[in-house]
């Protein structure tokens, strides 16, 4: 057997934690309905679903830990070059689709005031989406580092939390990833407690609150995989799922900046480690498996439809029981993009890129590599 025979067996035979997939779609969903609800309840303590933002920091912490499974024991052979070719192919053909519907979005949308940038601005805003390059000057977008398409703030520490990987956290023994990460750990706490909470991370204004978050969860889940703090149990999909949406419904109050903090410190890890030893009904596979696969998509394709609705709600202002109906229906309606963004879009494209490499084992890698 020839080396990338041998190459492409092993990654083959990697487990993939299926139940981590059903939790990232849970959490994928749950951020679209909280970008739904803040547009009704401006209070997020009003908001059934207002901490639905703390699911970044699982996508974060998820992240770390798939970023050390699929890649600790290969960047070494593969190298830093291959490792940022794989994760460009993983993550960017998303991050320009949402930048084309946010872009459709701004001319498409019904309900919002005339646009009054010239094609000049308009490019360069679309240039800076594509490319993950912050560019918040949209004020009447809240000076959102990615004004066509919001989510991509996300995205953007990704890469940074990327290249640290790739550079630097690779080398890094246990011990000294665990110093990184109480340092991180502190770093939570001093933004949560200066902001009252941990929404940060997305505008001008709270730009370095993102760096804090990314980099506590990522180093955590990172930890996580290292340490093999894995913890065998039989709640499965059902019983995590309930455990993680219980951190996205948890009441507000004054305390939210300790509340959240904790949840980032210790529970969310916790839930890693949980269900990375979940065992799994095989009735469950395939729902995880696609909610695994469609939590990217629609984490990256939802947002220009909100803003329509938040143009539409700011317009009409329909009632209780319209709304209702206009979430609900939304969330089905944008769960049926992102699918098919990933069937006809996403998979052909990432498929593409990788035969270019003229390496099958890179396709195999992006499949158990599904850290978004």
């Amino acid at each position: 057997m020839n080396k990338e025979n041998l190459t492409q067996g092993i990654v083959q035979t990697k487990q993939h934690f299926e139940v981590l997939d059903g939790l990232r779609g849970i959490a994928a969903l749950a951020v679209v309905i909280f970008h739904f609800m803040e547009w009704i309840f401006t209070d997020f303590d009003k908001n059934f679903i207002g901490h639905g933002f703390l699911a970044v920091d699982f996508f974060f912490c998820l992240s770390g830990f798939v970023i050390g499974y699929a890649y600790d024991s290969r960047i070494r052979e593969m190298g830093v070059k291959e490792f940022f070719k794989l994760r460009l192919i993983r993550l960017h053909p998303l991050v320009i689709l949402g930048s084309v519907l946010g872009l459709l979005g701004l001319f498409l949308d019904p309900f919002a005031s005339p646009i009054t940038y010239d094609a000049g601005k308009l490019l360069l805003l679309f240039v800076c989406s594509a490319f993950l390059i912050p560019f918040p000057v949209m004020q009447d977008r809240a000076f959102n580092l990615f004004g066509l398409n919001a989510p991509s703030w996300s995205l953007f520490y990704e890469y940074v939390a990327n290249i640290f990987y790739a550079v630097v956290l690779y080398k890094v023994g246990r011990r000294s990833l665990a110093v990184l990460t109480f340092l991180a750990a502190i770093s939570i706490c001093l933004v949560s407690y200066r902001a009252g909470n941990l929404l940060g991370g997305w505008s001008k204004d709270n730009f370095l609150d993102g760096g804090a978050r990314v980099a506590y969860s990522f180093l955590a889940g990172l930890l996580l995989f290292r340490s093999n703090w894995i913890i065998k149990n039989k709640l499965g999909f059902t019983g995590l799922g309930i455990l993680l949406l219980l951190a996205f419904i948890m009441p507000g109050s004054k305390w939210n900046w300790l509340t959240e903090a904790l949840v980032v410190l210790f529970y969310f890890p916790l839930l890693v480690a949980l269900g990375a030893g979940s065992s799994l009904s095989p009735q469950w596979k395939k729902v995880c498996r696609f909610a695994g696969n469609i939590s990217y998509p629609l984490y990256m394709t939802h947002y220009a439809a909100i803003w329509v609705f938040g143009n539409y709600f700011i317009k009409e202002k329909p009632s209780a029981g319209e709304l209702t109906y206009i979430v609900i229906l939304g969330s089905i309606f944008l769960v049926v993009i992102a699918y098919l963004a990933m069937r006809f879009y996403d998979v052909p494209v990432r498929k593409y890129l990788a035969k270019k490499r003229r390496k099958p084992e890179s396709i195999s890698l992006i499949n158990l590599d599904n850290s978004r």
